[in-house]
Formats: C-alpha cells, sequence, structure tokens
C-alpha cells in the first residue's frame, strides 16, 4: 500500500472544558458535533475573511486534535491563544508524525480524509514511513489544492476551493470571518479559484504566469511533470491560445469533484 510520512505537518492538542465552544467560534468547520475518532477538515480566517492556516480537527476522548502545516504550528498556537482569553483550553504541541495511506484499504486507526475519498486516509503517530513526494504526486494527479498554493492571508477559502472540500459549514453559525465567505458562496462573486492543469514536460517554475489570447489568466502555485495547481481566472481559463512562459500549451484539467 502506498504510505508516506508528511514531515510539512504537524499536530496540536486541544483540551480543557470550553474546548468545542472556543474553537466553534473561529473555525470554519463544525467541531460542536466532532466525535471522538472522527475528522473534519476547517480553516482559520482573518477577520476579513482571508485564510490564514488549513487544519484538520480530530477528534478525541477529552478535547481534540489539528493537524496544521508545520511552518505555521507556532503562529497558530499563537493566534489560538489569543482568542482564547478566559476560555478554559488547553493548547499545546504534540509530537505525533502525520502519516498517509492511499490505496484501500487503510490499516487500523486510520482516518479517512475528508476532503476527497481518493486522498485516502490520514494517521497520527502510527507509522509508517514513506517517501512524501509520491503522495504529492497523488494529490496533484487528483487536482487537490494544499496550504502551498494558498499561502498565508493571500487567498479567501473559496477561491482555496474549501467549499467543494468540504472545509466550510455554511450552517454552523458565526465564525471569524463568515460574513465575507458567506457573501462570497452566496452571490457567487470568485473571479479565480486554484485549479488544476495540464501540459507536455517539465512543471515550470511556482509564481509562473499562465497567459490565454495573450491575457493573464493565472499563476502556477505547486507542480509535477505534467500536472499543476494554478491559481486561474475563472473568466480566461478558456481562451485559445494558452501558453506557459516557455510557449508550451496548457489545459485547465478539471476533475470530478470540481461539479
Amino acid at each position: 500500500m502506498p504510505h508516506a510520512t508528511l514531515a510539512d505537518r504537524a499536530v496540536i492538542d486541544i483540551a480543557g472544558p470550553d474546548w468545542r465552544g472556543f474553537l466553534q467560534g473561529l473555525l470554519t468547520q463544525d467541531v460542536e458535533t466532532l466525535a471522538p475518532g472522527e475528522i473534519r477538515f476547517a480553516a482559520l480566517l482573518t477577520p476579513q475573511g482571508r485564510l490564514l492556516y488549513d487544519l484538520f480537527v480530530i477528534g478525541a476522548d477529552s478535547g481534540c486534535r489539528l493537524d496544521c502545516a508545520a511552518e505555521h504550528r507556532d503562529a497558530l498556537i499563537d493566534r489560538l491563544t489569543m482568542y482564547r482569553l478566559r476560555a478554559k483550553v488547553e493548547i499545546a504541541p504534540a509530537g505525533d508524525a502525520v502519516g498517509v495511506q492511499w490505496d484501500e484499504p487503510a490499516s487500523p486507526g486510520w482516518l479517512a480524509d475528508p476532503r476527497l475519498s481518493a486522498l485516502g486516509h490520514r494517521g497520527y503517530g502510527l507509522g509508517p514511513t514513506g517517501a512524501p513526494g509520491d503522495y504529492e504526486a497523488h494529490r496533484l494527479a487528483l487536482g487537490v489544492p494544499s496550504s502551498a498554493d494558498w499561502g498565508v492571508d493571500a487567498s479567501y477559502p473559496i477561491e482555496a476551493d474549501f467549499d467543494l472540500l468540504n472545509g466550510i459549514d455554511f450552517k454552523k453559525g458565526c465564525f471569524v470571518g463568515q460574513e465575507t465567505t458567506s457573501r462570497m458562496k452566496r452571490r457567487g462573486t470568485m473571479k479565480s479559484r486554484l485549479a488544476p492543469i495540464a501540459f507536455s514536460g517539465p512543471p515550470p517554475e511556482p509564481g509562473s504566469e499562465l497567459l490565454a489570447a495573450g491575457l493573464r489568466a493565472g499563476e502556477i502555485r505547486s507542480a509535477a511533470d505534467g500536472h499543476a495547481i494554478a491559481l486561474l481566472r475563472l473568466d480566461r481559463m478558456t481562451l485559445d491560445p494558452r501558453r506557459l512562459p516557455d510557449g508550451r500549451s496548457w489545459e485547465p484539467d478539471l476533475p470530478g469533484w470540481m461539479g
């Protein structure tokens, strides 16, 4: 079975009697109904509705665990601590490794990725080790964006496909950044989305400009041979001709999960 340990992910433990109400008012995902052993995909936004940190929330017996980008773990802890005020909540880094398995069946104790079933399962402190590059190629082939694609305070969660990947509960009530997020969804005002593209040969550098009919149509975010995730202008991505910076052609390669 393909598997990998994701060194770019880390874990935070959340405990204390107020943990549910505390996170419920912050995250894009509902945690009031989160059961032990259940995993949900979520985000913490700025008050203006921009995406700060993506995370998986995993229910535990006396709290929950947050699976987040390793490079942002300390900043996320600081942000949560700032919001804590008088809430009886304990926030602490954990040392567990984050692992992934894909191509069923998964080993016991692993949790199905809530974004997309084809992404496989996630595990915490369970092993095994493996090559993360294989998982990145698998993710790119499925067209699913990740932390490297949306940055920090640079994209809206709907631009980053959180609404299509089960990362936002629009029925849960208030959370930080909810007003902007709900308005964008309700009015359909998104001009751009992270989406996969296909091309022949080696990948362009991240940040490379995509052209369509001579107009700027997007920007490469992460890539491998033949595949990339790009922030695409929805009104330009089908214009012809479509060119990479070196003149090669590219095509939008929208997967079924994008609708």
